[in-house]
């Protein structure tokens, strides 16, 4: 949709983002562009050059995605081979010896094990929790905030405005992983941060048959500085992951609304059995974090997790599910549920489940659900 359009609802911008204006004859989203090179009479000035610097296929889904994490603001977005891609290159792109960077201790594990990576270059890291907004005690001389709401595993929320607000007083740059919640639940930039961060491997494309990341921001030096690190690196998208990406967004409003009301069912029902303990979904209202939540997000995402009386319990209740997969990702349209504690690296019981809701029908999801607690016994 052209800057020009008014403003319009999230189902109407996920439907029309990034696509060129209608043409007769031609398609509403071309088809990708494989290619390596481009023909470059005179002076290579672009705007395409070369395959590891840009693309029109990614051209065009970035522009979808900006549209939808800042669409009242002009935006970049960078677009990468994976979330961690694109999480590394916010954090090695902005930091230098010497600086100090907070992470949260309870984030994903993969971003929280490049701790090791940036102290190897002499970067400082200090960790805090999520929940109560614990990384405010440790901003002092920060260069980068880096938050993760909900948290994932265990889906603690913490106020991004006010964490945002006090690291931009401490002189810090602010990222916020938003990929548990997509830009229809929240939109960072909005709420004060200057990078919104996100897998698109999950719910954004939410099939889980691609691997995709992408940085948003609003400040045309920090795009440039990622989109950089990006080129030297080569860590970019394949054409065909784009484009598939681009074309998964028509529908993101939809199974987004869909998962959310299936998660909140199926957490609803969890609270009513007495073996689950430790339940935590944010649009839950007896969720310890639902009063922040509901201040800062449209849709609560995918996730729900509890923990079970101890691993061998946790296992036979996933080998008892029938409708429900196995698999360590989230936001497919397909339910599929972990025992999170398998990987180790997460501070989380042994009886752990994180469970991603699907687009089935609720009452199929809770009573497979609840057949194989019933199993698991």
């Amino acid at each position: 949709m052209s800057e020009q359009s008014p403003r319009v609802g999230d189902g109407t911008r996920s439907v029309h983002a990034g696509r060129p204006p209608a043409e007769a004859y031609s398609p509403s989203l071309p088809g990708p562009a494989f290619v390596a090179h481009y023909h470059l009479p005179g002076e290579p000035i672009g705007p395409y050059t070369y395959g590891r610097d840009e693309n029109p296929t990614w051209s065009r889904l970035e522009e979808a995605i900006s549209g939808l994490e800042s669409p009242d603001v002009p935006a970049q977005t960078v677009t990468f081979a994976s979330g961690m891609a694109a999480v590394s290159a916010v954090l090695l792109a902005q930091v230098r010896s010497g600086d100090t960077v907070v992470l949260p201790s309870d984030c994903y594990q993969t971003t929280r094990a490049l701790q090791q990576r940036l102290e190897s270059y002499g970067v400082r890291v200090r960790l805090a929790p999520t929940g109560g907004d614990a990384q405010l005690d440790v901003l002092d001389g920060a260069r980068l905030l880096w938050i993760e709401t909900p948290s994932n595993p265990g889906l603690d929320v913490c106020d991004i405005r006010r964490l945002a607000d006090a690291a931009h007083s401490a002189g810090a740059l602010v990222a916020v992983d938003n990929t548990l919640s997509t830009p229809l639940g929240q939109r960072p930039l909005e709420l004060g941060a200057d990078f919104a961060v996100a897998s698109g491997t999950k719910a954004l494309s939410g099939h889980g048959d691609l691997l995709l990341g992408y940085v948003t921001v609003r400040d045309a030096e920090l795009a440039a500085s990622v989109r950089l690190w990006r080129k030297t690196v080569g860590a970019i998208p394949g054409p065909m992951e784009a484009w598939l990406a681009h074309r998964s967004l028509a529908t993101l409003h939809l199974r987004v609304d869909r998962q959310q009301r299936n998660a909140l069912a199926l957490a609803s029902a969890l609270s009513q059995r007495e073996e689950v303990t430790g339940l935590r979904y944010p649009g839950l209202p007896t969720d310890p974090a639902h009063q922040v939540a509901t201040s800062q997000m449209r849709n609560f995402g995918p996730v729900v997790s509890f923990v079970l009386p101890g691993r061998d319990h946790a296992e036979r209740f996933l080998a008892a599910l029938r409708m429900t997969g196995e698999a360590t990702s989230f936001g497919s349209v397909l339910s599929t549920a972990e025992r999170r504690a398998r990987w180790g690296g997460d501070a989380v019981p042994g009886g752990f489940i994180r469970f991603s809701v699907g687009v089935e029908d609720a009452q199929d999801i809770v009573a497979d659900v609840l057949q194989a607690l019933d199993a698991a016994k």
